[in-house]
């Protein structure tokens, strides 16, 4: 089965490293054109060197200033919008209700919750105008589960859910599919510096408390980051045009984050 992108035009925000600049790289490869903003210069100026084919521009999705821009720029570059992936989102705080500050609250919500909804908002119309569209907005498996200390991230990801299962109803009319995509634990190098610095704060080793994480999924495994490009690419290519209103976890089935609070 060939699953491809052929002919799409695809914006992908925080592309410029991690699962975002997996997710463009997929996309590139099968034949979509590919906008990408990221905040963080040096990741955008590797990205140009590398791969040329691929749009970039600074902006903060957390402003909607900045995603007007961007989108202005990603329709001009690429003659229009009929796939957004969104993808920027950050960890926020690890702490107590109690000690949780305004600021982090608002951070988190705004880039995790606030830039899905002013990209979709710009999106759609260059959708309608094409006639069909893909958005896929990233959750995690923490809008599912409890998350104990990690309140705003985990409020922000549930929020994604909602926002994509009212959008799928409400676009689907309009020919455009909207699903979440939901990762677990990530094999990738943010996971990793996340464990060690457990790790070197308790005194343990980094393999003792990522068994803990492990034992907690049912298939005692993390995901790949190419694991989660390719399910947003099967979402983005034509065999996956009538997949809408889902949230889909790609996580080998973790069970439960209780516990993983008592790590520090």
């Amino acid at each position: 089965m060939d699953v491809n992108c052929q002919g799409r035009r695809a914006v992908v925000t925080a592309g410029g490293s991690g699962i975002g600049l997996t997710i463009a790289r997929t996309l590139a490869d099968n034949g979509a054109q590919v906008f990408i903003c990221d905040i963080v210069e040096d990741h955008l100026k590797a990205l140009r060197n590398a791969f040329p084919e691929i749009g970039v521009i600074t902006a903060d999705v957390g402003k909607s200033a900045d995603v007007d821009r961007l989108f202005d720029a990603a329709a001009e570059a690429m003659g229009g919008v009929d796939v957004l992936i969104n993808n920027a989102g950050i960890a926020g705080p690890t702490k107590r209700l109690e000690d949780i500050s305004d600021e982090e609250w608002r951070a988190t919500i705004s880039v995790d919750v606030d830039g899905q909804f002013y990209c979709a908002r710009r999106a759609v119309p260059y959708m309608v105008e094409f006639g069909k569209g893909v958005i896929v907005n990233i959750s995690s498996t923490a809008g599912r589960l409890a998350f104990p200390l990690r309140l705003p991230y985990a409020t922000a990801k549930r929020a994604v859910i909602g926002l994509s299962d009212t959008l799928a109803m409400e676009l689907g009319p309009r020919n455009i599919s909207v699903n979440a995509v939901l990762p677990g634990y990530v094999l990738n190098d943010r996971a990793r510096r996340v464990i060690q610095a457990k790790a070197d704060a308790s005194g343990r080793k980094f393999e003792e408390l990522q068994s803990i994480i492990l034992d907690r999924i049912s298939m005692r495994t993390g995901v790949e980051e190419q694991e989660i490009a390719d399910l947003v690419l099967y979402l983005c290519s034509h065999q996956g045009r009538h997949i809408s209103g889902q949230a889909i976890n790609i996580d080998a089935n973790l069970e439960t984050y209780a516990g993983l609070d008592k790590l520090d």
